[in-house]
């Protein structure tokens, strides 16, 4: 599939996301996590594009400071390998998130797969550090309604982290596909070669492990149990868990949850 890098327009990114934030406190102030409605923000990005770092720097914003009304941002960072072979190899690339971004640019009718790019809840994708779009899909997103899904507590054996899912009785099971994400919250890497030698970049919400757990249907009698493999370079206790129902063929995401690993 042809793989685009979007050419994008210098601004002054903390700024903006500072604006934003700003506009967005007096309302947000009061709002706590529980009466939000999760929105599930991936960014498709790379070590290896020097127009990444500023869309990882909003993702880590929204993850963060929570700035859209009656959302529970939850993100999930997705380094892709077609950048590997460009001068410098991505630690965290993996040619599953390639596949994943590549099944949304068939989905979503993109002219191919290119970093950063932003998409949220499976339904609206747009380059990774454009501030507006990011909060009009976001606000979008939260006027939908979503599935209750919740998590048990994590147990960690080893490297092994394993929880169960389950979905609120009151609510139907509808069709849908359901994965689970081990994530490091924040990373860092001083790169030495390639587009962005030279620089210390600051990650958020990197996937260490992705797999489809089961569907929805599951559910009807019992929580879902599954366990995640951790990387060895990872700190298992400062992960988190995220849980996410979505239609099937990666289509619209239609419950969220996300927990620590460690309290």
């Amino acid at each position: 599939m042809l793989q685009l890098r979007a050419t994008i327009i210098a601004l002054s990114l903390p700024l903006t996301l500072l604006s934003t934030v700003k506009l967005l406190h007096a309302q947000t102030a009061t709002q706590t996590t529980s009466n939000r409605t999760p929105v599930l923000v991936e960014l498709f990005t790379s070590e290896g594009c020097s127009s990444c770092p500023p869309a990882d720097a909003l993702l880590a914003t929204l993850d963060h400071d929570q700035p859209i009304p009656n959302a529970d941002i939850i993100i999930l960072g997705e380094h892709v390998d077609y950048w590997d072979n460009l001068g410098w190899h991505d630690r965290f690339s993996s040619h599953q998130y390639t596949e994943r971004q590549n099944q949304y640019s068939a989905n979503l009718n993109t002219n191919g797969a290119y970093t950063p790019q932003m998409v949220v809840d499976g339904t609206d994708q747009f380059v990774g550090n454009d501030v507006a779009h990011a909060q009009r899909a976001i606000i979008h997103a939260a006027e939908t309604a979503k599935l209750n899904l919740s998590l048990s507590k994590p147990v960690v054996d080893a490297r092994k982290v394993s929880a169960a899912v389950t979905l609120s009785a009151t609510q139907s099971h509808p069709n849908g596909d359901l994965y689970a994400a081990l994530v490091d919250p924040v990373d860092t890497t001083d790169v030495r070669k390639g587009e962005n030698g030279g620089r210390h970049l600051q990650h958020a919400g990197v996937v260490r492990s992705l797999q489809r757990i089961g569907n929805l249907k599951q559910l009807n009698t019992a929580p879902l149990s599954f366990s995640l493999d951790a990387p060895t370079d990872a700190k298992v206790a400062d992960m988190r868990i995220v849980v996410f129902a979505q239609q099937s063929g990666q289509g619209k995401v239609i419950g969220a949850v996300e927990t620590p690993v460690k309290p």
